[in-house]
């Protein structure tokens, strides 16, 4: 897997969206692939909760016929987290603080999970990425 694509991609949608503070990237199953955390924040304790909580929204949208999850939101007191799916095997976390205007970060993260789906189905497949053999 291309851990410096993953990392760009991340970094790549922070710069677009004032307001992001922490991006991590997980397995449904909660094991975290990526992260770009403050030191205050454990990623894998956030990827965890974050696969728990997408899977949950997942079958609350199955059951009452909504069709396929997107994403899901929690807002707090001191801004907000958005879990988004990445397929149907990972999934994307982005915090944000109170600032961030949530609508352009729902618009500006379809096209990176598009990538970051790209990404990871290069390994799924056993395709290396397009630059794994540069630089290494």
């Amino acid at each position: 897997m291309d851990h410096q694509a993953l990392a760009l991609e991340m970094r790549g949608l922070r710069e677009q969206v004032t307001g992001i503070t922490d991006t991590a990237l997980a397995a449904a199953d909660g094991l975290l692939i990526a992260a770009d955390t403050a030191d205050s924040i454990d990623p894998e304790g956030l990827a965890a909760l974050a696969a728990a909580g997408l899977g949950l929204a997942r079958r609350t949208a199955q059951a009452s016929a909504r069709g396929t999850l997107r994403r899901t939101v929690t807002y707090g007191s001191h801004g907000c987290a958005a879990f988004y799916a990445v397929g149907d095997t990972a999934l994307m976390v982005v915090l944000g603080d109170e600032g961030m205007d949530v609508d352009h970060l729902h618009r500006a993260t379809q096209p990176t999970l598009n990538r970051i789906g790209s990404i990871l189905t290069d390994k799924a497949t056993g395709k290396a990425p397009e630059k794994a053999s540069e630089g290494v």
